[in-house]
């Protein structure tokens, strides 16, 4: 089985009671439910020591599942290094959200992962434009969350490597949605729903997709790579 780590900031949950109504026990919680049946999985959040995220945690981590929003700042560069170097290792990263700030994104993105939004509650349709991805697999054309947060584009992200959704939102703008990237030995997989006041993680179709990602994402033996100088 993959082991899993799913971190989460765990603060608007215990600060809001709107967040608490939707996401009782963390959203943390609710993403290890969807995914303990297939995954060997654990949790972590951001105040525990070292955010939860040590040098032993991380190294038997096949796969980290990301979901923060409003305390990026507030994670240790130290751990974003481990993170990073695991990533370059072959651990898969899978930020969801509003993720796209983290700092271990941005890092491995390179970029400000800068975007516009609009929280108005309005529908998105989330349309599968890769439906040969593994990450695509058992889904319908489209997804729809009657309820959500518009990201639009421009999306300062990289050129993905595959793309997997297109979002489309009630007040016409579009975002991509589902972008894979490799770095160094590790998958990465970025998937934008996911407020944390609308129970987006409880939908089916929803965690089909992040079940299908922690699979695509987990490490893989691939052929053996060698650096430095070759002799002979």
């Amino acid at each position: 089985m993959v082991a899993v780590t799913i971190w989460n900031e765990f603060r608007h949950e215990r600060e809001d009671d709107a967040v608490a109504a939707v996401y009782p026990d963390g959203i943390h919680a609710t993403l290890a439910d969807a995914l303990a049946t297939d995954h060997e999985v654990r949790t972590a959040t951001l105040d525990e020591p070292e955010h939860g995220l040590t040098d032993e945690v991380l190294a038997s981590t096949d796969v980290l599942v990301w979901w923060g929003h409003d305390a990026h700042e507030a994670v240790d560069d130290a751990v974003v290094d481990r993170v990073q170097e695991r990533v370059l290792e072959g651990m898969g990263f899978v930020p969801l959200h509003s993720s796209h700030y983290s700092k271990p994104f941005k890092r491995l993105m390179g970029t400000t992962c800068s975007l516009q939004y609009r929280e108005d509650g309005g529908t998105e349709r989330l349309w599968v434009v890769d439906p040969g991805h593994p990450i695509a697999d058992g889904l319908d054309e489209a997804i729809e969350l009657p309820t959500t947060e518009m990201y639009g584009e421009p999306f300062d992200v990289p050129e993905p490597d595959r793309l997997v959704f297109v979002s489309w939102f009630e007040g016409g703008e579009v975002f991509r949605s589902g972008c894979c990237y490799r770095r160094g030995k590790g998958r990465i997989f970025y998937f934008r729903p996911g407020h944390e006041t609308y129970p987006i993680y409880e939908h089916e179709a929803v965690q089909r997709v992040l079940r299908n990602a922690v699979a695509w994402a987990a490490p893989t033996d691939g052929s053996p790579r060698t650096f430095g100088e070759r002799t002979g």
